[in-house]
């Protein structure tokens, strides 16, 4: 704790220990005692926590524990739209976005994950998920300082945004994104927001996100951007929805929400 770390490798505590003239060789039973005494918990192979009733600390924030499950990742969806308040509904999870590929330890004998499979952990009660996405789709991710101890990345409220239009099955349907827009709108960056769809190069998400925005009534000079990215084809605006209703083709949308057109 002097050391500001309460999540830490194994690695870490060889450094600490190097510092304080502890030999290397004690670590691994010191870290054992530690752990059957309640001081600290192992949160997966190398990784610990600490747990104890160390003076005048809280417990260790989940998302602390998120980011140092996997590394490097980022708090995401569901949990970033409450963390930006985006959202008035709790999350039964933690969820974190990372690049790399997850292999959780009920995986260990199954065969390999899909790609953006969500991958789970379950530590003290808690449960903590990823979702693997393409290396040039992780980015529009801010440092916030979660305790006195901890400062992780979150995704921003506008790339957060963007993932809801980029994976709507994850949040239900598309209805949750239109509604995120309609009522926050004045206080999104818009520029950033689309930017950050044109960066992604997912065209439907980007159709989906032009389209909301005309319906939030944002100036048409934001949506030049969105107009103009090419489409081969008409993408449904909710793909959780039957692919029914009309096309529109001033967004190559096919709108099968039943909602009136712009």
């Amino acid at each position: 704790m002097e050391q500001g770390l309460v999540v830490f490798s194994i690695d870490e505590a060889r450094h600490v220990a190097a510092q304080e003239s502890i030999p290397a060789g004690s670590i691994g039973p010191l870290l054992l005692n530690l752990s059957r005494s309640g001081w600290v918990s192992r949160l997966r192979r190398g990784l610990y926590v600490i747990s104890g009733p160390v003076p005048s600390t809280t417990p260790v924030h989940s998302f602390t524990i998120a980011t140092h499950l996997i590394v490097p990742s980022a708090i995401s969806h569901w949990s970033a739209l409450h963390h930006h308040g985006l959202t008035e509904q709790i999350p039964r999870v933690i969820t974190a976005f990372t690049p790399k590929s997850v292999v959780t330890p009920g995986m260990r004998n199954a065969a390999a994950a899909d790609h953006r499979r969500k991958h789970a952990w379950n530590i003290r009660g808690v449960r903590y998920e990823y979702v693997t996405v393409q290396p040039e789709h992780y980015f529009g991710i801010e440092q916030v300082w979660v305790d006195e101890h901890s400062r992780v990345g979150i995704t921003d409220k506008e790339r957060t945004i963007l993932e809801t239009f980029i994976s709507p099955r994850a949040f239900g349907g598309l209805g949750q994104a239109i509604g995120i827009v309609q009522e926050h709108i004045g206080s999104l960056q818009l520029s950033r927001l689309i930017n950050y769809a044109l960066e992604c190069g997912t065209v439907a998400a980007a159709k989906r996100l032009g389209w909301a925005l005309e319906h939030a009534e944002v100036d048409e000079h934001y949506l030049i951007p969105l107009l103009e990215l090419p489409s081969s084809g008409y993408h449904l605006l909710d793909p959780v929805q039957p692919r029914t209703g009309p096309r529109e083709r001033r967004w190559m949308i096919q709108n099968n929400m039943g909602t009136q057109s712009a």
